[in-house]
C-alpha cells in the first residue's frame, strides 16, 4: 500500500519537479558556493523569501500551459507587440546558450577532478550525451531520465551529513544578516549577491520550459482538449499543478539552501571566500571535509548538468518554435519537428564549443545573469496580463491571492535587476 501510494505521488510529480531541480544548475552552484563561501549564513533569508515567489511564477507558468494548450511565445506573441515577442525568444536563447557553456564547462571540469585526463574530452563528451538526450529518446524515455537526474541532488543533502553544522549560530545570522556581515566585504558586495541568488533561482528558461512540458502532456491526451472546461476535470488538474510546482520549488530551494550551509561551514571557517565555480567548489571541499564530501559534491555537478543543459536547450527551442509556428516537442520525431530538434542542436552545439575553448565561466555567468536579469522581468509582468486575461484563460484566470504573489514576484526581479545594473557596471 505504502509503495503504491508513492508511486502515484511521483506520477503526480513532472514538470514542476523537473523544472525546479534543473534550477539548481553548475551555475547555480556556483552563485550558492559563493555565498556560503563569502558570507557564511548571511544570505540564507534569500532563499527563504524566493520560494513562495518562484513558486508563484512558476504555477502561473504552467497553468498558462495548460489552460491554452500553447507555450508561453505564443500566448505573449497574441498580447504584445511581435517585435517585443522575438526581441524577448531571441535574448533567451542568447542567454540560455551561455548559460549551457557555463554549465558544460563545469562538468568538465568536475569530471576531470574525478577521474584526471584531458577536459576537452569531457567537455565534448557531455555536449554529445546532452543532445542524444533529446534528439534520439522518446519523450517518455527523456522525461524518465530527468526525473531519475533530480535525485543527483541529494549529493548536496549528503555533504550537509558529513559536516557538523552549528545551527545555532546559522539561525541567528540568517536573521539578523546585517550583524554579521563579514570584515572586508562591502554593502556594495553583498547587494550584488543577493540579486545574484535571486536571479539564479527565478530565470526565465524555467518559466517557457515548465509551460511547454504542460502543453506537451496535454497533447498526449486527445481528451483533454474537450474536458479543460469541465470544473471537476479542471479542478483536478489545477490541484496537480500546485502539487507538483511546490514540491519542485521547494525542492530545488532546500537543495540551494544545503549547498549555501555547506560551504558556510566548511570553506568560510577555514577562510576560503573566493569561489569563482562550482568545481572551484568541490575541489576546495577536499582538504576540509574530506574525500567523500568532495567525491559527492562532484558527482553532484556532474547530474545536475545533464539535467539543467537539455532544459535550457528545450526552453529555447521550445520558444522559437512557438514563435515561427514550428512543430515543436520531444514527443515527436526528429524528421517531424526539425526545426524544434536543430535549435537543441545548435544551443548545446554551441554551448560545447564555447566550453571547449574554455571562456571565462565567471564572464559567461555574469552575461548570461545580465541577459537573463534584462528579459526577467517584462516576461514576467506579460505572464501576469495573460493569467488575468478572459480572451486567453477563460474562465480559469489566476486568483486575486495568485496575483498578489505574482506581482510581487515581478517587484522584486525588477529591484534585483536595478541593483545588478547598478553594481555590474
Amino acid at each position: 500500500m505504502v509503495t503504491q501510494t508513492a508511486k502515484n505521488i511521483v506520477r503526480r510529480l513532472g514538470p514542476g519537479l523537473i523544472t525546479g531541480a534543473a534550477d539548481d544548475d553548475p551555475s547555480g552552484i556556483a552563485t550558492y558556493s559563493q555565498a556560503g563561501s563569502q558570507f557564511r549564513f548571511a544570505l540564507v533569508w534569500t532563499l527563504l523569501i524566493t520560494t513562495p515567489l518562484m513558486i508563484g511564477i512558476q504555477m502561473l507558468s504552467a497553468r498558462i500551459g495548460w489552460v491554452t494548450g500553447e507555450g508561453l511565445a505564443s500566448n505573449i506573441n497574441k498580447m504584445f507587440p511581435r517585435w517585443l515577442t522575438v526581441t524577448l525568444v531571441g535574448l533567451l536563447v542568447v542567454a540560455n546558450t551561455i548559460n549551457i557553456a557555463a554549465d558544460i564547462g563545469a562538468m568538465g571540469e568536475a569530471a576531470r577532478l574525478l577521474m584526471g585526463g584531458p577536459l576537452a574530452l569531457y567537455v565534448v563528451g557531455f555536449g554529445l550525451l546532452c543532445i542524444a538526450t533529446q534528439v534520439i529518446f522518446s519523450y517518455e524515455s527523456t522525461v524518465r531520465i530527468l526525473k531519475w537526474l533530480t535525485l543527483a541532488l541529494f549529493a548536496y543533502v549528503a555533504v550537509i551529513l558529513t559536516v557538523q553544522v552549528p545551527w545555532r549560530q546559522a539561525i541567528a545570522e540568517s536573521l539578523h544578516p546585517w550583524s554579521f556581515i563579514p570584515s572586508g566585504t562591502s554593502l556594495k558586495d553583498y547587494a550584488a549577491m543577493v540579486v545574484a541568488v535571486l536571479g539564479t533561482t527565478i530565470s526565465p528558461y524555467l518559466f517557457f520550459w515548465q509551460a511547454a512540458q504542460e502543453v506537451e502532456d496535454n497533447n498526449r491526451r486527445p481528451e483533454a482538449q474537450a474536458l479543460r472546461t469541465h470544473p471537476e476535470y479542471a479542478a483536478e488538474h489545477l490541484s496537480r499543478i500546485k502539487s507538483d510546482t511546490y514540491v519542485g520549488m521547494t525542492f530545488s530551494n532546500v537543495i540551494a539552501l544545503c549547498i549555501v550551509v555547506a560551504t558556510a561551514v566548511t570553506l568560510n571557517q577555514q577562510g576560503i571566500t573566493n569561489i569563482q565555480t562550482s568545481a572551484q567548489a568541490a575541489e576546495a571541499l577536499r582538504p576540509v571535509a574530506g574525500e567523500f564530501a568532495f567525491a559527492i559534491f562532484a558527482l553532484g555537478i556532474i547530474g545536475t548538468g545533464l539535467l539543467a543543459v537539455p532544459v535550457l536547450a528545450g526552453s529555447a527551442a521550445y520558444a522559437v518554435s512557438e514563435l515561427y509556428g514550428w512543430t515543436a516537442g520531444l514527443s515527436h520525431g526528429f524528421r517531424e519537428a526539425k526545426g524544434f530538434y536543430l535549435i537543441i542542436v545548435a544551443a548545446t552545439g554551441i554551448g560545447t564549443v564555447m566550453g571547449y575553448l574554455e571562456v571565462d565561466p565567471i564572464k559567461a555567468l555574469v552575461w548570461s545573469a545580465i541577459v537573463n536579469g534584462v528579459i526577467s522581468v517584462p516576461i514576467m509582468a506579460a505572464l501576469m496580463w495573460i493569467g488575468q486575461s478572459e480572451r486567453l484563460m477563460g474562465r480559469l484566470t489566476i486568483s486575486t491571492r495568485h496575483r498578489v504573489f505574482g506581482w510581487a514576484a515581478t517587484a522584486v526581479m525588477a529591484v534585483a535587476v536595478v541593483v545588478m545594473l547598478a553594481t555590474s557596471f
